[in-house]
C-alpha cells in the first residue's frame, strides 16, 4: 500500500504541474497570470483560500489577484518578501511564498486549514518557482508597455508643441491660428468644446479670444476687451483670480471655490480650466468641457493641459506681437515719409542757418583775435556786409564823460558821419537813451520826430529805412552799430535786427577786453612795483615766522608745565621705535606708565598750585632715573611715562621702575609740608607683534591699573592674562546692556517670618538674580561693581523694583509686605520718592506694602535729604529699613529722628548666638531690641541658619527673621508652590 501512495503522489504532483503549464501559458498580462496561480493555489489539498500580492516596493498602488477580503498585515508581508523559504504568519494558518522580487516583488498568499506538512511546500517548489517565472515576465511585459505608451503620449505632445510653435512663426492671421491651436488640443485630448481667455493683468480687462462650443453660441463679443468683472463669480474668473486650475462637474467645481459660482450657458457634464501662468501671474485661461456623460476628464488632461497652456501663451504674444510691430511698421513709414518732406525742407534751411553760423563763428573769433582795433571793425564789416545790406555801416563810441559821440569806423554811400561830435537828438542818441535796438523807416522816422523823440531834419540824412543796437558792457551803454538804407528795395526784417544784436555783442566783448588788457598792463607795472616792497618786507617776516614755529612746534609737542615731552611727542617716538622693530625684529623697547597715587588729595587739600609742584618734581626726580635714549614724558595729569630703548629687557625696566619707586620715595617738600608721594607703574615690553603706539600704551595701561589694583606704590609687568581680563569685563559688560534687553534680571524672594513658633511668612526681601544664558544663575556679587562702574546699576534696580512689586501683586496673599534695597546712588536724585510713588500707583500696588531699605553708609552721604525723602515716603504709606545696623557708621544720636519702620540686625551678630548665652553679640542684639522697642520699631534678624540662633532670638523677643534656615532665596513661584502645599 505504501508503493501504490508513493506512485499516487507522484502522479497527482506531475498531473499538477502539467495543469499549471497549461494554465500559466494561456495568461500574459500581470492580472491573468496572478489569478491563474491563485485559482490553482486553491485546488491543492488543504488550502482554503490563495491570492497573490505584487507590487509591494510601493505600499501605495501594490495589487492583489483575487483582491484581499480583508486588511492586510504589512509588517508581516514585508518580512516575507525578504524571506527566501516560505513565511508563516504568527497565527499559524496563513503562509506568504516569494514568487519573484524583480521587477517587483510578488508574493503568494495561502490560508490553510491546517498546519501544512514539512514536505508539503517541498513538492511545490518546482511549481512556484515556474510560476514565479511567468509572473516576473508578465510583469516585465506589462512595464514595458506603460513605458511605451508614455512614450508614445511624450511624443504626440512633443508634436504639439513644435505644431504650436510652428503655427506662432507662421504667416497666417490670428483666427486661423487659433482654429490651428484647436486642433492640436483636440489630438491630445477630448476638446470638441475648447475657449481661450486673455487676462490683461494692468488694465483688469479680459477678451475672448477663441470660442467653440456645439451647445452654445459666443455669450460675449470674440475679440472685444470686457471689464474682468463681466465674468465675476463664473469658473473662468476663479481661474483668472486664483491662478489654480478647476476640474469637474458643477458639485465638485463648487466645493473647489471659494464663494458663489455663476454658471452661464448650458451646465456640462464635465469642465476643465487652467491657467496660462506668466510666472506666477495668470494671464489667461484655457478651457474645454464635455456635454457628453460617457466623456470626461481625468487628472493626466488637467497636467497635459497645464503644460500646454504656457506653451500657448508664448504663441498668442509673439503673434499678437508680430500683428502688432506690423502695424507699428505700417504706422512708423507713414510717420517717416511725412517727416523726410519735413527734413527736406529743413536741409535747405539748415544750409542757409550754417551760412549764417560761420559767419557768426568768425565774429567771435574776431573779437578775441590778436589784430589792431581798425583791422577788427574793417573785418566784422566784411562778414556782416555777407548776410545783409551793410553798404552804410557805422560804429559810434560814447566819450568817456557821456558828452560826445566818437566814430571810430564809419563807411556811408551818401554822407558818412563826422569823425566825433556833440551828443544831439538823432536816431543814434534815441537808441543809446533806450539801451535797446532800433528798426525803423520814414514813416516810423516822421512819427519819432512828430512825439519829439529826436530832431526833425534826420541830421541831413535821407535815408529810407535805418537800424541801431546799442553796444553794451556790464548793463552799461557805451555806443552802437547801425546800418542804414537809402534805396526802397533794401529792407531790415527781425533776423536782420537779431544778427546786428550778435555783432553788436560782440564788438562789445572785444572793446572790453581790450580796455581790460590796457588796464591789466597798467595794474601789472604797479604790481611789480609793490611786489618788490612786499619782498623785503617778507623776508624780515619769515626769519620771525621760523623762530615762531621752532618756539611752537616745541610748545606742541612738550607739556606746558614740566618741559617734559607730551603725549603726542611720546607716540610719534614710539612709533618709530615699532618701525624700527618690524625692521630688527630682534630689537625690544619697554613703556613704563606711571601714576602718581591720590594726588586728587594732594590738590584738593592743598590746592592746584601745590599741586603742578609736586608735578613738576616729579618729573625732575622721573628724568634722574634714566639716560639717553631713554625719554621721560607727561601724558596728562599725574600721568608720566618713559620710554626705554635698551637691550636687557624686561629686567631693565624693572630696574628702572624700582628706581623710579626709590626716587620717590624720598619726602618732597612742598607749600611748607613734607609729603609722601608714591606711584604706581605698568610695563608693556615692546617687540614685533605690536602694530601701532597705541597698542602698547594700551597694555602699559591695563597694568598699571592692576598695579593699583593690589595696593599701588608697586609695578606690574603686563601679560596677555591682564588683556584677557579686561576683555572679559568689556564682554561682560556687552551682556549686561543684552540681559537688559532681553529680561534676563529676576527678582530672588526671601521669605521674612514670624518668630514665634509659628513660622507665619510676613513679607519677603526681593533680591536680584541674574539668568546668565551660559553662566545659569548669578549674584549680584558677580556683577554688581561692574554694574556701578558702567553706570547701569539704576536701570538694573528700576526693573527689578518694578518687576518685584508686579510679582508681589500677583501673590495669593494680599498682606504681605516687600523690601527692596536702595542705594545712596538713588537717594541723592531729588524725584527718587515721586518716582516710585508714580511706579507702584501705574502697578497698583498699595505703598504700605512695600519698605525700602537703605545702609548706614547711604544716611551719612547726605542726612537731611535722606531723612526728607523718607518723611515724604511714609507719608504716602512707604515704610523704611535701616539694614546692616550696628556694624557701620551710623549715630545713636540721630536715629531716634529718622523715619523708620524697622531695624534688620547684621548677620553677623546673629551668627555668634549659637555659641552661648554670654557673648558680646548676645549683648548687642539684646540692646538693639530695647532700642527699637523704645522707639517703636519692628526689628528683622538676618542671617539665621541654625536652630539654636532662631531660639535665641526668639527668648530674646526679636519678632521676625529671615536666613537659609527659614527660607532661602527662590522665584515667586516657588512660595506659591509652597503654599499651595501647605494649603
Amino acid at each position: 500500500m505504501k508503493h501504490a501512495g508513493a506512485v499516487g503522489s507522484m502522479s497527482y504532483e506531475g498531473s499538477l504541474q502539467l495543469g499549471w503549464l497549461a494554465r500559466l501559458t494561456a495568461a500574459h498580462a500581470p492580472d491573468e497570470v496572478a489569478g491563474a496561480i491563485a485559482e490553482l493555489a486553491r485546488a491543492l489539498p488543504g488550502c482554503s483560500a490563495a491570492c497573490v500580492v505584487w507590487g509591494l516596493d510601493d505600499g501605495a498602488t501594490w495589487r492583489s489577484m483575487p483582491p484581499l477580503p480583508a486588511a492586510v498585515d504589512e509588517a508581516w508581508l514585508a518580512d516575507a518578501v525578504r524571506a527566501t523559504a516560505p513565511h508563516r504568519h504568527p497565527d499559524g494558518s496563513r503562509v506568504a511564498v516569494r514568487l519573484c522580487v524583480q521587477p517587483q516583488p510578488a508574493l503568494l498568499l495561502l490560508q490553510l486549514d491546517e498546519p501544512a506538512a514539512g514536505g508539503f511546500f517541498d513538492d511545490l517548489e518546482a511549481p512556484l518557482r515556474l510560476a514565479g517565472q511567468h509572473l516576473r515576465r508578465a510583469l516585465e511585459w506589462a512595464e514595458l508597455q506603460d513605458s511605451h505608451e508614455q512614450l508614445e503620449r511624450s511624443e504626440a505632445l512633443q508634436r504639439a508643441l513644435f505644431a504650436i510653435s510652428d503655427l506662432a512663426g507662421s504667416e497666417r492671421d490670428m483666427p486661423d491660428m487659433l482654429r490651428g491651436i484647436h486642433a492640436i488640443v483636440s489630438t491630445l485630448m477630448y476638446a470638441e468644446n475648447f475657449f481661450i481667455v486673455l487676462h490683461d493683468v494692468a488694465r483688469s480687462t479680459i477678451r475672448f479670444l477663441y470660442f467653440v462650443d456645439v451647445e452654445s453660441p459666443p455669450l460675449f463679443e470674440v475679440g472685444r476687451d470686457l471689464p474682468l468683472s463681466a465674468i465675476e463669480h463664473t469658473l473662468t474668473w476663479h481661474v483668472i483670480s486664483d491662478g489654480k486650475a478647476r476640474m469637474g462637474d458643477a458639485e465638485e467645481l463648487r466645493s473647489q471655490v471659494a464663494g458663489p459660482v455663476t454658471l452661464i450657458g448650458p451646465d456640462s457634464h464635465d469642465w476643465l480650466g487652467v491657467p496660462m501662468l506668466r510666472g506666477s501671474q495668470p494671464c489667461g485661461v484655457l478651457v474645454v468641457q464635455s456635454y457628453r456623460p460617457g466623456i470626461g476628464f481625468t487628472d493626466e488632461d488637467l497636467a497635459l493641459l497645464q503644460f500646454v497652456g504656457s506653451h500657448i501663451l508664448t504663441a498668442l504674444e509673439r503673434k499678437q506681437g508680430k500683428d502688432e510691430l506690423e502695424q507699428r511698421v505700417q504706422l512708423r513709414t507713414l510717420q517717416l515719409a511725412e517727416a523726410n518732406r519735413g527734413l527736406q525742407q529743413e536741409i535747405v534751411e539748415r544750409q542757409r542757418a550754417e551760412h549764417l553760423q560761420a559767419a557768426l563763428f568768425q565774429i567771435a573769433e574776431l573779437a578775441t583775435a590778436d589784430i589792431d582795433q581798425g583791422a577788427f571793425y574793417r573785418r566784422v564789416h566784411a562778414v556782416v556786409g555777407e548776410l545783409l545790406n551793410a553798404q552804410n555801416f557805422f560804429i559810434g563810441l560814447l566819450s568817456d564823460d557821456g558828452r560826445k559821440l566818437s566814430f571810430p569806423y564809419s563807411v556811408d554811400a551818401v554822407l558818412a558821419p563826422p569823425a566825433e561830435r556833440v551828443l544831439a537828438r538823432g536816431l543814434s542818441e534815441y537808441v543809446l537813451r533806450l539801451g535797446r535796438a532800433l528798426r525803423v523807416d520814414n514813416a516810423d522816422i516822421e512819427e519819432l520826430e512828430r512825439r519829439g523823440e529826436i530832431a526833425p531834419g534826420r541830421m541831413n540824412s535821407p535815408a529810407m529805412y535805418w537800424l541801431g543796437v546799442p553796444l553794451i558792457v556790464a548793463d552799461e551803454v557805451i555806443g552802437l552799430v547801425a546800418v542804414q538804407s537809402y534805396r526802397a528795395d533794401v529792407v531790415y526784417g527781425a533776423a536782420d535786427q537779431e544778427l546786428l544784436s550778435f555783432v553788436a555783442s560782440q564788438v562789445a566783448n572785444s572793446l572790453t577786453r581790450r580796455r581790460s588788457a590796457e588796464s591789466l598792463k597798467r595794474a601789472y607795472e604797479q604790481l611789480e612795483q609793490r611786489v618788490e616792497e612786499r619782498t623785503q618786507a617778507l623776508r624780515k617776516e619769515i626769519g620771525e615766522r621760523e623762530r615762531m614755529q621752532d618756539q611752537l612746534r616745541h610748545q606742541v609737542m612738550h607739556d606746558a608745565l614740566t618741559g617734559l615731552p607730551n603725549r603726542g611727542y611720546l607716540r610719534d617716538r614710539i612709533e618709530r621705535v615699532l618701525a624700527a622693530m618690524r625692521r630688527e625684529p630682534q630689537q625690544q623697547c619697554a613703556l613704563l606708565y606711571l601714576d602718581v597715587d591720590r594726588f586728587k588729595i594732594i590738590n584738593d587739600s592743598l590746592g592746584h598750585l601745590a599741586g603742578d609742584e609736586v608735578l613738576k618734581e616729579v618729573a625732575k626726580r622721573l628724568s634722574s632715573c634714566v639716560r639717553h635714549p631713554d625719554l621721560v614724558a607727561r601724558l596728562s595729569g599725574d600721568e608720566f611715562a618713559i620710554l626705554l630703548e635698551q637691550d636687557d629687557l624686561p629686567s631693565a625696566a624693572t630696574a628702572v621702575a624700582q628706581r623710579v619707586l626709590d626716587a620717590l620715595d624720598a619726602p618732597m617738600p612742598v607749600a611748607g609740608k613734607e609729603l609722601q608721594v608714591t606711584a604706581s607703574v605698568g610695563i608693556a615690553i615692546g617687540d614685533g607683534h605690536y602694530a601701532a603706539a597705541d597698542e602698547l600704551l594700551r597694555d602699559a595701561d591695563i597694568a598699571l591699573y592692576r598695579a593699583k589694583e593690589l595696593g599701588r606704590k608697586r609695578y606690574e609687568l603686563f601679560d596677555e592674562r591682564l588683556a584677557q581680563t579686561v576683555v572679559d569685563v568689556l564682554a561682560l559688560e556687552g551682556e549686561l546692556r543684552q540681559a537688559l534687553l532681553h529680561g534676563q534680571f529676576e527678582p530672588y524672594f526671601q521669605p521674612i517670618c514670624a518668630l514665634d513658633g509659628s513660622h507665619r511668612t510676613l513679607g519677603y526681601e526681593a533680591l536680584l538674580r541674574w539668568n546668565h544664558p551660559q553662566r545659569g544663575v548669578l549674584r549680584p556679587g558677580d556683577f554688581l561693581k561692574l554694574a556701578e562702574d558702567s553706570g547701569l546699576i539704576e536701570t538694573i534696580d528700576w526693573h527689578l523694583f518694578e518687576l518685584s512689586c508686579r510679582l508681589l501683586l500677583q501673590h495669593e496673599r494680599n498682606d504681605s509686605f516687600m523690601t527692596v534695597n536702595v542705594s545712596a546712588l538713588h537717594l541723592r536724585h531729588a524725584h527718587f520718592d515721586r518716582r516710585l510713588i508714580q511706579l507702584l500707583e501705574h502697578i497698583g500696588l498699595p505703598p504700605s506694602r512695600l519698605v525700602v531699605e537703605v545702609t548706614e553708609g547711604a544716611l551719612l552721604d547726605n542726612p537731611e535729604h535722606v531723612r526728607a525723602t523718607l518723611e515724604r515716603l511714609r507719608a504716602i504709606g512707604i515704610g523704611a529699613a535701616l539694614d546692616d545696623f550696628g556694624t557701620g557708621y551710623s549715630s545713636l544720636s540721630y536715629l531716634h529722628s529718622l523715619p523708620l519702620r524697622i531695624l534688620k540686625i547684621d548677620r553677623a551678630f546673629v551668627q555668634e548666638l549659637d555659641k552661648g548665652a554670654n557673648t558680646s553679640s548676645t549683648t548687642v542684639v539684646a540692646a538693639i531690641l530695647a532700642l527699637a522697642r523704645a522707639l517703636n520699631i519692628q526689628v528683622i534678624a538676618e542671617g539665621i541658619e541654625t536652630p539654636a540662633q532662631r531660639d535665641a532670638l526668639m527668648a530674646m523677643g526679636c519678632e521676625m527673621g529671615q536666613g537659609y534656615l527659614l527660607g532661602r532665596p527662590a522665584p515667586i513661584a516657588h512660595w506659591r508652590e509652597s503654599r499651595a502645599v501647605d494649603a
